[in-house]
């Protein structure tokens, strides 16, 4: 070891005891202050404060940064300030470049630390420098002015002057408008998620009216089935599921939030209020009953229900969650990347996350019940009769029965052992699904949640009832109240929590306490922010104070319509995320979206249908998708919009486009869900089975938007065509091509049976023969009359069904459906499944052109 680290190692040690080579007092304004200003006040000073620390004034010592204050006056063990210039108890060595401080540097520090870190009262300090970005999306929108085209062609409305100015810029050629019965079926589809029907479409291409469009887009804008497809969009920013998540996956009960959406769309609720009503309607004055329901928005959150939990870690990840939910869906930003530390390439710090978490970390919480809270959300007809007071006064009582049945807990759990031990594997597979997963557990291995649902069922059965009275009359009560349905809400806690930075995001380790804000670098840009509580954030978010809301909305809007947003990183709109494409024009929809006047003659503000009829009446959405060659070369993934995009279908309108084709859509809008067909053994990879009791009747064709949907176990047809997983919130869909999809169209149960609905529609149709009857099976399937070489070749493939089917009748008998027409031969029915097989089976059934 050489003399000098010797030296330095006994003078560490030395200080370290409490024994000073030098006890003579430090100044902090003349020695300590100069000393950090020079080694540490670039990272920590005032224009710039890395993990929220400044040194450049005793008071920014004392009070710290991230992980708390970094100097305790009296214990220079103790202060992170040590730590962190010694590198030990963990710390990274600072200063992280340039030579470290000298010993006698951090004797000195450790000295003034140990006499109790005095400074004058009077330190003048540096005021901090305001956060500011000059990136593109954090500035405030400004409504630019429309360009003039010089060669106008047909414009509609100020979306075109944007594309067609870029395009003559670039020296390229639009293709022609699409033919009108690709429009009909198009704006059909992106409107309502389902086809026209025939006789819509021979009616929109036989009005000549030069406003004949605009009329179909007035039917379509107030049609119910708007709310659905919307709301179905949106729930996949919700992440919207039927059950709880992770291994255990319970089934709960918020079917209600998933209705409000569908009717919040319907009603065109402004977008402003829509937000403010999902993410703090239990804070407004005098809440109703829908504006409670709204508030499931954050209760899609997952509920770990597993035994061994610990409920306070599940806690955090719910609000976790919450928050990089909302920084995802209305800010567009990658604010999870700060959990752990400051974001690496946006102006937002680990302390601006937790400021950010704050705003949900008080929300209602109990542990071992982390179902809490939820609703009841009776009818009107039941409000009008009274029964949610009756409801009260009959719990009433079932509490006081239960408080006497206290001293009994003992002997009903002793019984409770005693009946399980009788139970026979006969007697287990009668059970419900749930309890017969508790039972099957051993009593260990037993949740919460097993336990309580096992308890409940043994009290309500005749054996525990006879020798426990109390449990009787309980049971008695239970029967004669009136059933509502139920919903999960966010609520408020009555004691607020306080909220810590988690060092490296370990919740464990608490940090700096910090109170609710908003990213300085929004504040700074857009003007005041919110103030403590998630009213304020709601209200903020949708204000003229925050330049990215409005941004980010508008340009998903425009990715569904066109596939591909104006910014192509729809849930980036950081330092790393693509800068758009036309930015003028996203400003403008902004500007549109977000600051009409609710008296302007334009409509009001935040108004989504006014968004949706402003895209789909441009020429811009109304053009052919034809890939012209020079377009395909210059511009292949058709970002300057010369044309129209060719999409597939989402999972969803595949299902619901097969139901119309068939003929047996059930058209009836919410409700609980239901339980179409689904192959077997789908749930053998869960941990608990899941009941699946398959719908019947009109449940058993609804829209897929009302299909159970189970975190774990996603119904496989639509898992197939890319449905998303729920457990995150969802602002994009892939699209994928794979040849399971085709054999899913061809061979899944539900698709064989709307593929046989489809052969006795057409069989029961006026059709006079053949020709007659396969023009109506294409108009039907893809919105449009076949060609004569199509006609032809369905002609032959019907005949050779025909023979095939003659010839097996075993098969014709398996094929044809069981419901055909009593004029019709087992083998004619099974030959027109097979035709109506291959119709759903093409590519354009499943495209929007």
């Amino acid at each position: 070891m050489s003399f000098a680290r010797a030296c330095g190692l006994t003078l560490l040690l030395i200080v370290a005891s409490g024994v000073h080579a030098d006890d003579s007092p430090v100044d902090y304004m003349t020695q300590v202050k100069p000393l950090l200003a020079k080694h540490c006040a670039g990272c920590h000073g005032a224009q710039k404060q890395n993990v929220g620390l400044r040194v450049d004034s005793a008071q920014g010592l004392f009070v710290g940064g991230d992980s708390g204050p970094v100097v305790i006056p009296g214990e220079s063990a103790k202060s992170l300030l040590v730590h962190a210039v010694t590198g030990t108890e963990n710390a990274s060595q600072m200063p992280p470049e340039g030579p470290p401080l000298s010993t006698d540097a951090i004797a000195l520090i450790r000295r003034w630390i140990d006499a109790g870190a005095k400074s004058p009262a009077d330190e003048v300090v540096e005021a901090a420098a305001a956060k500011t970005s000059d990136h593109w999306s954090f500035r405030p929108i400004h409504r630019p002015t429309v360009p003039v085209v010089t060669r106008s062609g047909s414009l509609r409305n100020g979306i075109d002057n944007f594309i067609r100015s870029r395009l003559e810029h670039d020296r390229l050629e639009p293709v022609e408008d699409a033919d009108a019965t690709t429009l009909v079926r198009r704006v059909h589809l992106d409107l309502l998620g389902i086809p026209p029907a025939v006789e819509t479409v021979r009616e929109f291409l036989e009005d000549q009216s030069p406003d004949a469009y605009e009329r179909l887009l007035d039917r379509l804008l107030a049609s119910p089935h708007y709310g659905e497809r919307w709301g179905r969009d949106w729930l996949d920013s919700a992440r919207y599921a039927d059950s709880n998540g992770f291994t255990r996956d319970q089934p709960r009960t918020i079917w209600k939030y998933r209705d409000w959406v569908i009717g919040a769309f319907n009603r065109n609720l402004g977008f402003d209020q829509f937000t403010i009503e999902q993410l703090a309607g239990d804070l407004l004055p005098n809440p109703t009953l829908d504006q409670l329901v709204a508030t499931g928005f954050h209760r899609n959150t997952l509920i770990n229900e597993e035994g061994g939990t610990d409920p306070e870690q599940f806690r955090v990840e719910a609000v976790v969650d919450r928050a990089n939910t909302t920084g995802t869906v209305f800010l567009g930003l990658t604010v999870g990347c700060c959990q752990c530390h400051d974001h690496k390439y946006d102006p937002l710090s680990q302390r601006e996350y937790y400021q950010f978490y704050a705003f949900f970390n008080s929300t209602e919480f109990t542990p071992g019940n982390q179902t809490l809270p939820k609703i009841d959300v009776p009818t009107a007809d039941q409000i009008r009769m009274g029964e949610p007071e009756r409801a009260a006064q009959i719990r009433a009582e079932i509490s006081r029965l239960e408080q006497e049945l206290k001293d009994r807990d003992a002997d009903i759990a002793a019984d409770q052992t005693a009946w399980e031990k009788l139970l026979t594997e006969d007697d287990k597979k009668k059970l419900p699904y749930n309890i017969k997963n508790a039972v099957d557990l051993v009593v260990a291995d037993r949740s919460d949640v097993h336990k309580r649902d096992l308890s409940n069922y043994f009290r309500g059965l005749p054996q525990a009832r006879e020798k426990h009275p109390q449990l009787n009359e309980i049971s008695r009560l239970r029967d004669l109240e009136p059933k509502f349905a139920v919903t999960m809400i966010t609520r408020e806690s009555a004691a607020p929590r306080e909220t810590h930075i988690h060092v490296r995001g370990d919740f464990l380790r608490q940090g700096a306490r910090v109170e609710p804000a908003a990213p300085a670098v929004l504040i700074s840009t857009g003007g005041q922010g919110p103030m403590g509580s998630r009213l304020k954030l709601a209200e903020w978010l949708v204000s003229s104070g925050n330049p990215l809301t409005a941004r980010v909305i508008s340009n998903r809007y425009w990715q569904r319509l066109f596939g591909r947003g104006l910014v192509e990183t729809e849930n980036d709109f950081g330092t790393q995320g693509d800068r758009p494409t036309h930015p003028e024009l996203l400003d403008w929809l902004a500007s549109e979206f977000r600051d009409v006047s609710p008296s302007s003659a334009a409509g009001p503000a935040w108004d989504l249908k006014r968004l949706l009829r402003l895209m789909v009446s441009s020429t811009t959405y109304r053009q052919s998708s034809f890939a012209r060659a020079d377009l395909v070369e210059r511009d292949p993934l058709n970002k300057l919009l010369a044309r129209q995009s060719r999409l597939r279908i989402d999972a969803e309108m595949i299902r619901d486009t097969a139901l119309a084709a068939a003929g047996l859509l059930t058209e009836e809008l919410g409700g609980p869900p239901v339980y179409p067909p689904q192959p077997e053994g789908v749930f053998d990879f869960t941990q608990d089975k899941k009941p699946w009791k398959t719908s019947t009747g009109r449940d058993r064709f609804r829209k897929a938007m009302y299909t159970h949907l189970w975190r774990s176990s996603l119904y496989p047809s639509m898992a197939v065509f890319d449905f998303p997983e729920p457990n995150v919130a969802c602002t994009r869909r892939v699209r994928s091509n794979t040849p399971l999809q085709s054999l899913t169209l061809a061979n899944d149960e539900t698709f064989f049976e709307f593929a046989q609905g489809f052969a006795v529609r057409l069989l029961e149709s006026a059709a006079s023969d053949d020709s007659q009857r396969l023009g109506m099976a294409v108009e039907t399937a893809v919105g449009r009359e076949p060609t004569s070489l199509e006609l032809a070749r369905l002609r032959g493939y019907l005949q050779q069904q025909r023979e095939r089917f003659t010839h097996d009748v075993a098969a014709a008998e398996q094929f044809a459906p069981k419901s055909k027409p009593a004029n019709s031969s087992v083998q004619e029915a099974a030959a027109w499944t097979a035709v109506a097989r291959v119709l759903m089976n093409l590519d354009e059934f499943i495209t929007r052109e």
